[in-house]
């Protein structure tokens, strides 16, 4: 087995001010950083704490929707919530700390900058709220995402619909029609496929969207139309 480098105790300083919590276990936060690209066998990546992460997540920053919007109906709650724990936010995040500093990769997706690894970005960050929730608790993870997600909560945008949804809705008062989408083409290694999809609606110029499943790809399809259309205000995050 090839392991990847590890971190440093200086590397391990800097990660725990960013994150606001000194770790019990530094091998845990360790694992959290390693992509399944880097190793030959499985069971040392991030992968697991990803899937733990997630759910961290929905439930804080549900928690705190909750809390915060206590006028809100359970639609506009879900719309904010999708919004808040998407691939983009957690990116942005990812970004916002630098993380890309810190993730060990292996040579085939070494470029983690970009709209491109926008994903490894995303699940590194949901890892790293699993890490932090095993070694310190709900309350440790909580301050974690209250500190990077609370002003997030209050962008214009927070509220934004499901990209299919809106677009879908658009089509329908505007031409009477209903958006088709067309896997164009799937690339890419199996733990970091790249789907391109094409949207189209009879009588508008088609927009694609390029992701890591077919359904986010649709989304960032739809979004694109529905900016380039001005439904919605373009977004210039992650570009």
């Amino acid at each position: 087995m090839t392991k990847p480098k590890a971190l440093s105790p200086d590397d391990f300083a800097r990660l725990e001010a960013l994150i606001g919590h000194a770790f019990a276990d530094r091998a845990r936060l360790d694992r959290a950083l390693v992509h399944a690209s880097a190793l030959q066998s499985r069971g040392g990546n991030y992968e697991r704490l990803e899937f733990l992460g997630d759910r961290v997540l929905g439930l804080c920053v549900a928690e705190h929707l909750f809390n915060t919007f206590r006028e809100a109906k359970e639609g506009e709650l879900s719309v904010r919530l999708n919004q808040l724990v998407s691939a983009q936010t957690c990116a942005s995040v990812a970004d916002e700390m630098e993380l890309h500093r810190f993730i060990r990769t292996g040579s085939d997706v070494k470029k983690l900058t970009g709209s491109r690894m926008l994903n490894v970005r995303a699940d590194v960050v949901e890892s790293l709220i699993a890490a932090l929730y095993l070694d310190g608790g709900l309350e440790a993870a909580r301050r974690f995402i209250l500190k990077y997600w609370e002003k997030r909560v209050s962008q214009p945008d927070s509220g934004r619909r499901d990209a299919k949804t809106e677009l879908q809705e658009w089509a329908h008062a505007k031409f009477a029609a209903t958006p088709s989408y067309r896997v164009d083409d799937r690339s890419g290694p199996d733990h970091d496929p790249r789907f391109t999809v094409t949207v189209q609606i009879p009588g508008v110029k088609p927009e694609q969207g390029v992701e890591r499943s077919k359904r986010a790809a649709e989304q960032v399809a739809a979004t694109r139309l529905l900016e380039r259309e001005g439904v919605w205000p373009k977004d210039n995050a992650g570009e």
